[in-house]
């Protein structure tokens, strides 16, 4: 038996009037609830993200009144002689930064499988790992601040004297500076991608694994061709959100090394920041917030470009 679709056209008049007002009815309702949404994200993202774009396109030193100078910002950025090189670097500090997402990733992930075993009191590391994801990033970068004092009461220096090792200057030393980041970063992140790590391993099918056991399949080999593979949608989104994340890192830059020491921690987010809100310089700000954007959506389509295609759904 076969059914055949209701053609609207050949409805009569006044069923045709009705069917028309129910899905207009239904678009409304839709799009009023709606409307908070799209005002906010008109509001706050999509109108700054436009005029931003136009302001690049100026010179505006503040409070001096802007004057349209076309491209010139963004030549200036690459071609000044004092000002490209400090933007070349704060570019490679930017992606040095996003190393600590994959470090992030492994650690989240180990942890995930440890926290995804039946054991006693699992809820309470669960909790206890997730904190700091729950704890205002500044801070967690006051206290790591302290954690990194160069002087001999800061802890891990206490340690270090403990162990009969030199004292190290950490935020203030141009080569450990960046690395100290990304450790806190690493530390602070990690309780989200657990859960995260936690949701997709529960969500695999327990009858994979034990027909893989009947086969004799070692605990490797199920992670290898059963958990791994099926937390690859997993793995992706944390990927994507962590790397858009730590390139546009802002606050515990701000609050632990301001830039320093020698700028080899100023990152594009940074040098944006001092820009606008130290030097008053908006167009040239504005040109860097647009590089950035560019430079974040050119990554995010190449993760979905070559490493989606990699990904099994189920």
């Amino acid at each position: 038996m076969t059914t055949t679709s209701t053609d609207v056209s050949q409805l009569p008049p006044k069923q045709k009037g009705r069917w028309w007002r129910r899905w207009g009815e239904e678009t409304f309702s839709a799009y009023l609830f709606l409307l908070p949404s799209l005002v906010i994200f008109i509001t706050f993202t999509f109108f700054p993200a436009i005029y931003s774009m136009v302001v690049s396109l100026f010179r505006w030193n503040m409070p001096s009144k802007p004057f349209f100078v076309g491209f010139e910002n963004y030549i200036y950025l690459f071609t000044d002689a004092i000002e490209a090189p400090l933007f070349w670097k704060s570019f490679l500090n930017t992606f040095y930064f996003a190393l600590g997402v994959p470090i992030n990733l492994v650690i989240s992930l180990l942890i995930a499988l440890l926290l995804n075993r039946r054991l006693a009191g699992v809820g309470i590391f669960r909790t206890t790992f997730f904190l700091p994801t729950i704890t205002s990033m500044a801070a967690v970068s006051v206290v790591w601040l302290w954690l990194f004092h160069p002087a001999d009461y800061g802890l891990f220096n206490s340690w270090l004297i403990a162990m009969g090792i030199p004292i190290q200057r950490w935020l203030r030393d141009p080569v450990l500076a960046m690395p100290c980041l990304i450790g806190m970063g690493v530390w602070h992140g990690m309780g989200y991608n657990i859960i995260i790590f936690l949701a997709g391993l529960q969500a695999v099918p327990t009858t994979y694994y034990e027909a893989a056991k009947i086969d004799g399949a070692s605990p490797f080999a199920l992670f290898r061709h059963i958990t791994w593979p099926l937390l690859g949608p997993t793995l992706f989104y944390v990927l994507t959100v962590g790397m858009i994340n730590s390139l546009k890192a802002f606050t515990e830059i701000d609050v632990m090394t301001q830039g320093g020491p020698l700028g080899s921690t100023t990152t594009l987010a940074y040098l944006l920041y001092q820009n606008a809100f130290q030097f008053f310089q908006m167009g040239k700000a504005s040109a860097i917030a647009v590089l950035l954007f560019i430079m974040l959506l050119l990554l995010t389509w190449i993760q979905f470009r070559f490493v989606d295609r990699k990904v099994h759904y189920e």
